[in-house]
């Protein structure tokens, strides 16, 4: 019997009709592999992902690979994203056992859950040899894989085990330097991003940047980031007609994306291009994120709220179908606009992908444009914003790729912060609408009396007890939303949420976080994770809110928190930054967060929004338009005025009342 009727997970319930008796994890699904003296296959992936599909069609809908699993072992499907720590844990194993990870996920382990094979994707063939394979040596020679098993989890023990460092770092400038010459000969100066195939966009990467460019003007760095934020921009990664990035692109060049479009590659993203808004005032910014917001508001929002987490890659069986356009369609679309369409965007006749289809990948800059058909900007800008509007109503009559509908608390706190970022830099108000509306249904779905915060929410329920990433991300949208309100409700709620975590994932031995709570179930380790990836370290995100609450708070104990972490990594972040830049950010606020900017009086909202159009990293924000009892902000409101107190390491000037000058100081 296929258990996973029964589940909300869209991934899980993809694969509800096939043939492999496939439960979630559970506990029963465990206690019946070791009753049964069973091996386990423990296949993870996630809704949008191309290759997951790909061999559920070919092996999971077989009757013939189906009879295989079904009499050999206990089979357990997981889903990726509602279960981060599972997969951690087995995307470990296979790191460790063949150097590279992926998904869809396959692992062969022993009844108890340790493992002693790892893979990613097989056809059908090879999968029907691995799983005879290990069923006979099972059968014939058990004690081989159980040695196996034993090995391999000793080597997960090591690879989540984080040392405390207890010789301290001296903070000196130099380290950021130290990182840039360690980073600078692995990134693309003609394309961005990293440098090779494929090409992920990284935006802690981005984000640390920024800041090392606001500090020291190196040209190269904002060269850099320049040309990485307009390649992904113009590139088939992002989607210029509907808004929003897919994951990543599978050449060097940002063109030919797998197109799953999720939602926390979207989210950071639009923190990135609203920061890089504030310093540089580009338009094409503005435009991404503009794009990006309707992209939620059409495709992504939820009625009760919340965002939903992706789009698949495929629709009617094809990757990229409904992103893509064939040379002939174009043209009965475009007709006398079809030949300038086609320049713009690199149009072939017989497609730049497959199928004979076409990705829109941009290479030429406007003013090129411009030249050759002798246009304006305004001109060249209104014809493509025009097409653009054609296609749009005419991709809304193709059939679309799927939506997984699953509601996450991480991904919508880091929608939360790029919603908070957006407003920063454009003062509109939809965005801060947006950021609360959000905001408020994570605390009334997901937030337990005791501050424990659930995961996930579908069909009205959730289900699963929240991980570390839930409660780190979604606190640093707490104090974000603080930021642009001044309204201490969220800074409150963040230091609640941030006290339950300190109560229930803090390793005392080493100062860091796990990533599961413990009043979980235990698996075979318990995480700890510290590089940042696509989605940062959940402990370099603590780091950052336990510097941010200790001020506000007035806590040195935080403080010391964050430093004992971040002291923890710190040689690991200086020799490969890219995988912590987040820490990399860390390590600049313990350096450079010493200004305050307490704004205080009836009227102190509006000067604030116009100060943060300004990109301030390194300025911390406080304020009140009322009487207000916290440490930066008590004894300083005074009716009928906007005072402006500008402090350093808490020792504040005398307060302006001339928000010219302050302009002068911030802007």
């Amino acid at each position: 019997m296929n258990f996973l009727q029964f589940e909300t997970s869209p991934y899980l319930l993809q694969h509800k009709n096939n043939p492999v008796d496939w439960y979630p994890w559970s506990d029963k699904a465990l206690d019946i592999a070791k009753e049964k003296n069973k091996l386990l296959i423990i296949s993870v992936g996630y809704a949008a992902c191309h290759w997951c599909h790909v061999m559920e069609h070919e092996s999971f809908e077989d009757n013939e690979v189906a009879d295989l699993m079904n009499f050999y072992y206990v089979s357990i499907k997981v889903d990726r994203e509602e279960r981060p720590d599972i997969d951690q844990i087995y995307m470990n194993a296979a790191m460790l056992t063949t150097g590279q990870g992926g998904w869809p996920l396959n692992i062969i382990a022993l009844p108890n859950g340790k493992p002693i094979f790892a893979g990613t994707y097989f056809p059908k063939q090879k999968w029907m040899q691995v799983l005879l394979y290990f069923a006979d040596l099972y059968k014939k020679e058990p004690e081989k894989l159980t040695h196996q098993a034993e090995q391999i989890t000793k080597g997960l023990h090591s690879v989540e085990h984080i040392s405390l460092n207890e010789k301290e770092h001296i903070l000196e400038i130099s380290i950021e330097d130290n990182i840039w010459e360690n980073w600078k000969d692995k990134i693309d100066v003609d394309w961005g991003g990293r440098m090779g195939a494929p090409k992920f966009a990284m935006p802690s990467n981005y984000a640390y940047l920024l800041r090392y460019y606001k500090r020291t003007q190196n040209i190269n760095v904002g060269s850099y980031i320049k040309t990485t934020l307009k390649r992904m921009a113009f590139g088939g990664i992002h989607d210029i007609i509907g808004g929003g990035f897919a994951r990543y692109s599978v050449d060097a060049y940002w063109k030919v994306p797998h197109f799953e479009k999720m939602l926390y590659d979207n989210a950071q993203l639009m923190s990135i291009y609203s920061q890089a808004y504030q310093l540089t005032k580009r338009p094409l910014y503005k435009n991404v994120v503009e794009k990006m917001a309707n992209w939620y508001n059409k495709e992504m929002t939820a009625s009760s709220g919340g965002l939903y987490s992706s789009l698949d890659a495929d629709s009617e069986g094809i990757e990229g179908k409904f992103y893509c356009w064939t040379y002939d369609e174009l043209v009965t679309i475009l007709g006398e606009d079809a030949s300038f369409f086609f320049d713009v965007y690199n149009i072939e006749k017989g497609g730049n992908f497959e199928h004979d289809l076409n990705v829109l990948f941009r290479t030429k800059d406007h003013e090129y444009f411009m030249e050759k058909y002798q246009i304006s900007n305004e001109v060249f800008q209104q014809k493509l914003n025009t097409i653009h509007s054609i296609l749009l109503e005419k991709r809304n009559l193709k059939i679309r790729p799927a939506t997984d509908d699953k509601i996450l608390t991480e991904w919508n706190a880091l929608a939360i912060k790029g919603l908070c970022d957006a407003y920063k830099a454009f003062s509109q108000k939809h965005y801060l609408e947006k950021a609360e509306n959000i905001t408020h249904f994570i605390l009334k779905n997901c937030k337990k009396e005791d501050y424990r915060l659930d995961r996930n929410y579908k069909n009205n329920t959730s289900s699963i007890n929240g991980f570390l990433p839930d409660y780190a991300f979604f606190i640093e949208a707490l104090i974000l939303m603080y930021q642009i309100t001044l309204n201490e409700f969220y800074l409150q709620e963040a230091l609640h949420f941030n006290e339950y975590v300190m109560a229930h994932f803090y390793n005392q031995e080493n100062g860091m976080f796990y990533i599961t709570s413990d009043i979980d179930t235990k698996l075979i380790t318990r995480c700890i994770d510290s590089s940042d990836n696509v989605i940062p370290a959940a402990n370099s995100a603590m780091a950052k809110s336990l510097l941010l609450l200790g001020k506000y708070f007035d806590n040195v104990e935080y403080e010391k928190i964050s430093w004992t972490m971040l002291n923890n990594v710190l040689n690991e972040a200086q020799k490969n930054p890219a995988f912590y830049s987040n820490w990399a950010i860390v390590l600049d606020m313990h350096l450079h967060l010493n200004t305050e900017l307490v704004v205080m009086g009836e009227n102190a909202l509006e000067s604030l929004k116009q100060i943060q159009t300004n990109y301030l990293p390194n300025v911390l924000i406080a304020g009140s338009t009322k009487e207000s009892k916290m440490p930066l902000t008590e004894g300083r409101y005074i009716s009928n005025k906007t005072l402006f107190y500008v402090c350093h390491n808490k020792t504040c000037e005398l307060p302006e009342t001339d928000f010219h000058n302050i302009l002068q100081k911030f802007g």
